[in-house]
């Protein structure tokens, strides 16, 4: 008769039972059985195991120096198996676990901090693996098993549509990023850069396209700084935002700060559409992967940036932003995961994110009630 490999649960307990009470007829009575099919079970047990773990006389049973070793890992070992139950259940719940979630930085500035705070008041014990990444790289990883789910820009490319289901969270409009320096010129009437005025921002739209990389290399063209002669402007009382929008127009002159379109193209599209409403042709000063990064050239005087409006919790030095007086297209973050794989856990976080939907749905539809009464 062969050996077993490894010792069955039932031994494991036998032998606590024998180790606490020094006596095979006290344990056996504790397990309620009778004592030889326990002495078998223990004999069984050392067999496997290749060792002795009693030594026993007629009047005592004791533990072997292996033996006494061996039993704190025996009631670890024991108290595991006592929680897989729960444990299996808290999983089925999706009480217990872990998720990964990829995000693109515009969600970090408003759709994730929310989701992430009400996820973790509901499924306390989950564990979250979170990491930002464009959405391009989410798509593939999310097809290649990688991550759970992701918060891209919408829409949901058509070659995933088999693959992949999308729910959309939120909708915003785009605002412009700019330095204060431009801020205070535009708002006073003055376009950056011209000496011609009124006249000249009329005209904007039509050299901008014409300028291409010609205009690129004129000096002072590329920055917010007073052209010579001109008296510094202070901006320390420039406010961050301000509801009174801007057209795009008067910021035609400035370069552009965007992406790579092949990282989120129909983000990037909706920007030059942007442009092509108004009859502008942007010109492409610098291009950068994160929006942090894209804030933080507009600060520096690179250029403009048209960003979601919730990027205005990402405060820089020296940047404000404004809403456009053009009918911009609302830019749309959603949730996006693998439709055939849908574990309780993220099932649970799927669940906040249409609740998260229908709120953003709700408080929308209600402010442009608001808005449509003042008119």
């Amino acid at each position: 008769m062969s050996v077993p490999a490894i010792p069955d649960l039932r031994q494991l307990r036998y032998f606590v039972a024998v180790a606490e009470e020094k006596h095979f007829g006290r344990a056996a009575v504790r397990l309620s059985m009778t004592q030889p099919p326990l002495s078998q079970a223990i004999r069984a047990l050392e067999e496997t195991l290749g060792v002795e773990l009693f030594a026993r006389t007629k009047r005592s049973v004791e533990l072997t120096p292996v033996g006494a070793d061996l039993l704190p890992e025996v009631r670890r070992l024991l108290a595991s198996a006592e929680a897989l139950r729960p444990l299996a259940q808290s999983l089925a719940r999706g009480e217990s676990g872990g998720l990964s979630l990829s995000f693109v930085s515009t969600a970090d500035y408003g759709l994730l901090p929310p989701l992430l705070r009400d996820f973790g008041v509901r499924h306390p014990r989950v564990r979250l693996q979170l990491a930002e990444a464009t959405s391009d790289v989410q798509f593939e990883e999310l097809v290649a098993g990688h991550i759970d789910a992701g918060l891209v820009i919408g829409p949901l490319p058509p070659r995933y549509a088999t693959q992949l289901s999308w729910l959309s969270i939120a909708r915003e409009p785009l605002v412009i990023a700019m330095s204060a320096q431009r801020a205070v010129r535009i708002e006073a009437g003055i376009e950056a850069g011209s000496e011609a005025g009124s006249e000249a921002r009329s005209e904007a739209g039509s050299e901008a396209s014409e300028a291409g990389s010609e205009a690129a290399s004129e000096p002072g063209s590329e920055g917010d700084a007073p052209e010579p002669g001109e008296q510094a402007i202070d901006t320390t009382a420039v406010p961050e935002w301000r509801d009174t929008p801007i057209s795009l127009r008067d910021a035609a002159d400035a370069p552009l700060v965007i992406f790579p379109r092949r990282l989120a193209p129909s983000f990037y599209d909706i920007i030059m559409d942007c442009y092509g409403v108004a009859g502008l042709t942007p010109r492409i000063g610098q291009e950068a992967i994160q929006m942090q990064t894209i804030v933080s050239l507009v600060s520096a005087g690179m250029g403009v940036a048209l960003v979601p409006q919730s990027l205005r919790n990402l405060r820089r030095t020296g940047v404000v932003y404004r809403p456009l007086t053009e009918a911009v297209p609302a830019i749309e973050t959603g949730l996006v995961w693998r439709t055939q794989a849908v574990s309780p856990v993220l099932a649970g976080f799927i669940e906040i994110a249409r609740a998260h939907a229908r709120h953003l749905r709700n408080f929308g539809s209600q402010s442009e009630s608001v808005r449509t009464e003042l008119r």
